[in-house]
């Protein structure tokens, strides 16, 4: 279960002013819980936890154990977004470090793709594919947005070429819309097999739909797990009390914003969880980023970060707050050996665990950043496993919901992200955008 301590905020916000932005809290809590807030046709998240059939994870696992049998050893997930950063997030996470050098083959490799434009990365990703026995997943309302369709086009047109059409069709698995959209078209036109994004969940909160659940079981791991980790977080943040870790998390976060905390910084003490920065960063950076408000979402791992961001963080501007991913638990066990010689002079580390130096650095970072200035809200999880990640998903998500209400604004639209594809597609040459070109080439003159 997830659970958040506020301690490291104490010094910096008085219990009163904290207890006026639970009941803001409370409020928004209220408008998520009864849909009637801005957005309110995008909380279809809200019950996926308890509502998803097992049948939809069977299906998954049959998919995979097909195309094992087939002697299919990559999957190549194509999406951008929360298309992809919510499965990568958890692959992430809970794969060996080093899975790929030693040959772990719990489950399919999955890559990603179409979340970049880099003629690099897709090139290399196609010699890659040359060499292995490859599928695909592309994810994707519409089947149009430039990144994903890019890419799609040309890993379909390698399965199609290296293994035939027909066999293609069995090799490639559209999540898309349940009845319109390019991608929807040639999923019926050619045979895919296809799973539904809802319209009711956005693509950032859409990790425990089939476009994280597919990926995640493709690589082998325990979406039930997954699922009964963030369906009891549904029920405990649901709960309308003061004590609802997503209320206190989401009214401590918006009260240092109003005291000048305008960038959130979100730390682990472990590699595995990088990419549940990304992720998180995605998250609440389109959520709550409108309007001419909103915090700004970073990400770091310490220890490896204190030694490029430390510093800033330590003595910059005082403009951050930190949001620390506690992990209570290792996996793994490695103790520390005693050294006759000394030279490093680390023998008073003899006899302890690696991961209690990572726990000592932790509190001794957090400890430092309060007294430079920084507040640290702290998250806190038992272990890294599907079960815990589960209920970290659902709660950044719940936390989300109500933390950008209280910043008044619709925590469920993005109309920002489309600036950019306007101009992009002026600049090539997109037909209907030729006015808009003019306009962009006077400007780049």
């Amino acid at each position: 279960m997830v659970k958040v301590n506020l301690g490291g905020c104490s010094s910096f916000v008085k219990d009163a002013e904290y207890n006026e932005y639970v009941e803001k809290a409370l409020a928004a809590l209220d408008t998520v819980e009864n849909e009637n807030g801005a957005g309110n046709d995008f909380l279809g998240w809200k019950h996926l936890p308890s509502e998803t059939p097992d049948s939809l994870i069977s299906e998954c696992e049959a998919i995979r154990d097909e195309w094992k049998n087939k002697g299919i050893d990559l999957v190549v997930v194509i999406g951008i977004g929360g298309s992809y950063l919510g499965a990568k997030c958890a692959i992430e996470a809970l794969s060996h470090s080093f899975a790929k050098q030693l040959s772990h083959k719990d489950g399919l490799e999955v890559v990603f793709a179409g979340h970049t434009l880099s003629e690099e990365y897709i090139s290399e990703l196609m010699d890659l594919m040359q060499e292995r026995n490859a599928a695909a997943v592309v994810i994707s309302k519409s089947g149009t947005t430039t990144e994903p369709a890019v890419a799609f086009r040309l890993i379909k047109q390698h399965i199609e070429e290296k293994y035939g059409r027909e066999e293609a069709a069995s090799r490639i698995v559209a999540v898309t819309d349940a009845k319109k959209g390019a991608l929807r078209s040639l999923s019926t036109q050619e045979g895919y097999r296809t799973f539904v994004i809802e319209d009711n969940v956005g693509g950032r909160f859409s990790v425990l739909t089939p476009v994280g659940i597919l990926p995640i079981v493709l690589a082998g791991f325990d979406m039930r797990a997954m699922l009964a980790g963030a369906k009891e977080m549904e029920k405990v943040c649901a709960e309308r009390n003061a004590q609802n870790p997503a209320v206190e998390y989401a009214a401590m976060r918006n009260l240092l914003y109003d005291h000048g905390k305008a960038i959130e910084i979100l730390v682990s003490f472990s590699p595995k969880l990088q990419y549940l920065g990304e992720w998180w960063k995605q998250l609440y950076g389109e959520s709550e980023g409108k309007d001419g408000k909103g915090i700004f979402p970073a990400s770091v791992i310490f220890t490896t970060d204190l030694h490029s961001m430390g510093q800033y963080i330590q003595e910059g501007k005082r403009i951050l707050m930190e949001t620390v991913v506690s992990v209570e638990k290792s996996n793994r066990s490695t103790v520390i050996n005693n050294d006759p010689q000394n030279l490093d002079g680390l023998n008073f580390l003899s006899g302890k665990h690696v991961e209690e130096c990572n726990a000592m650095a932790e509190l001794g970072t957090r400890l430092a950043h309060i007294d430079g200035g920084v507040p640290q809200l702290n998250v806190s999880i038992e272990k890294i496993d599907e079960y815990n990640l589960g209920g970290l998903f659902y709660f950044f998500e719940k936390a989300c919901g109500i933390s950008g209400y209280i910043l008044g604004v619709n925590p469920f639209n993005q109309p920002g992200v489309e600036a950019y594809k306007k101009n992009m597609f002026a600049l090539l040459g997109k037909p209907g955008y030729e006015e808009q070109a003019k306009v962009l080439q006077e400007r780049l003159k």
